[in-house]
């Protein structure tokens, strides 16, 4: 009894803290999560009173926007493992190299997507429609938004780094501020103002205003960073002095993240294929389910990167008992807390005819799926720890990336399409074969957390 009362008194001591810690980082990351997606809520709505070709203008637009995210998210994931762990050990200096390698490559990738936005924006919506009006609206907005892409990935980068020291405050505070821009943009440019002078735009407004607020956001994001002397920013010389063999053992961990990310990405493209070429209703359907669970599924965005965050300091500090306090902390907590958020899409659900203008029938096909939903919360909860907050604070991206897309692309999708083409089932039933991956990633990384061999010092 008195070793089974030390053992519990010692896992206690490793725990100590634990939702304070927690929530404490998870908060402000999942404000900020929910924000992003009120920016683009509200994007669609504004647009959306000017007509059908503007809505798809924008986007088909902004898919463009969509591929340079999953590659800048990527990259910034990637070192942020990095970062964290040298966080743990206090080391400021492999903090900045990392940081370094990180901007140099955000900056270059987008600066590509800038190049192809400005000077070939026909050709890249091309590839997703053959509606001649289309092309051209959207093509008048990537040429606009097109420059704010390196702003973007720039403070982007920033905001990832910060996040990972600890600085989690900022990020919210500049995404809070270019949300409120972003829309009184939107208000001033898309319909003009005519007392002031200032003309209707319409896409072009918006594109504009999108430019104006990720400006905002940008100068605010680095320059109070500068000032407040994050542990991130350095100078010229300390963020560009890593070593072949540093940016050789960085790529060897971030490469299979930008992989994971861009294959999720091509994925979730595949997935919203299935269900357009289902039918126009089922397609508007599993849209408005999007659109309605990105307003919880921020929670464990948050969630997710907090946990990434703490793990991987600890990890660095070489905590290696608290470590796996927290990650069985983690493992049960996140699938309870998953069933709870889910809950919250019933009454959720009951809102669709007060918030899109749509026929009674989609409203019960998409309601239908959120019902579904409810029951996977859990499952997807305890993934979003797993390949996020645990695989990736680990360093084991090889073993995160497998299990992320290979069921994923091997089973999930291969299901779905039977289930839509072949045995033309319910779209609630096609939603629950899509995400029958979710199972078996669950059962893969109970596995791989019980063997230890996720858990990875890279820093030295």
């Amino acid at each position: 009894m008195t070793l089974l009362n030390s053992s519990n008194s010692l896992k206690k001591n490793h725990l100590k803290g634990f939702y304070k810690i927690l929530f404490s980082i998870a908060i402000p990351i999942i404000l900020q999560n929910l924000l992003q997606t009120f920016v683009n809520m509200m994007d669609t709505v504004m647009v959306g009173r000017l007509g059908s070709v503007e809505i798809a203008a924008v986007g088909l637009g902004n898919q463009i926007f969509f591929i340079l995210n999953m590659v800048v998210f990527g990259v910034s994931s990637g070192c942020s493992i990095f970062i964290s762990q040298f966080w743990g050990q206090e080391d400021f200096k492999g903090i900045r190299k990392t940081f370094g390698i990180m901007l140099i490559v955000c900056v270059f990738v987008s600066l590509a997507f800038t190049v192809a936005g400005i000077f070939k924006p026909e050709f890249l919506i091309g590839l997703y429609t053959r509606d001649s009006v289309v092309i051209q609206k959207a093509s008048e907005y990537l040429r606009i938004v097109a420059l704010s892409y390196p702003l973007m990935a720039v403070s982007f980068a920033c905001q990832m780094a910060y996040r990972s020291t600890e600085h989690v405050i900022l990020p919210m505070t500049t995404t809070a501020i270019s949300f409120v821009l972003n829309v009184a943009g939107n208000a001033i440019f898309i319909f003009g103002v005519e007392s002031l002078g200032i003309p209707q735009m319409g896409v072009a407004g918006a594109a504009l205003a999108t430019l104006l607020s990720r400006t905002v956001e940008f100068f605010i994001t680095v320059f109070y960073g500068r000032i407040k002397k994050f542990e991130a920013i350095g100078s010229f010389k300390e963020m560009t002095s890593f070593t072949k063999g540093f940016l050789l053992k960085l790529l060897k961990v971030g490469l299979p993240v930008i992989f994971s990310e861009t294959l999720w990405g091509l994925g979730i493209s595949t997935q919203n294929s299935i269900f357009a070429h289902t039918g126009t209703d089922s397609f508007a359907a599993f849209s408005i389910t999007n659109t309605i669970s990105q307003l919880t599924w921020v929670v464990f965005i948050g969630m997710g990167n907090a946990a990434a965050i703490i793990l991987g300091k600890k990890i660095g500090a070489g905590e290696k008992e608290s470590v796996i306090a927290f990650t069985h902390r983690f493992c049960w907590f996140f699938p309870i807390l998953g069933f709870v958020i889910g809950l919250f899409l019933i009454p959720l659900s009951y809102l669709i005819p007060f918030i899109f203008n749509v026929d009674a029938h989609i409203v019960k096909i998409a309601q239908s799926m959120l019902f579904a939903l409810v029951f996977l919360y859990p499952w997807r909860a305890f993934n979003m720890l797993l390949i996020v907050g645990i695989c990736r604070s680990g360093g084991d991206t090889i073993f995160g990336t497998l299990i992320d897309n290979g069921w994923m692309w091997a089973f999930a999708i291969p299901l779905g399409y039977i289930a839509s083409f072949k045995l033309g089932l319910q779209p609630y039933q096609i939603l629950l074969c899509l995400e029958t991956e979710q199972i078996l990633k669950t059962v893969c990384g109970i596995w791989r957390i019980k063997s230890g061999k996720w858990l990875h010092k890279i820093t030295g």
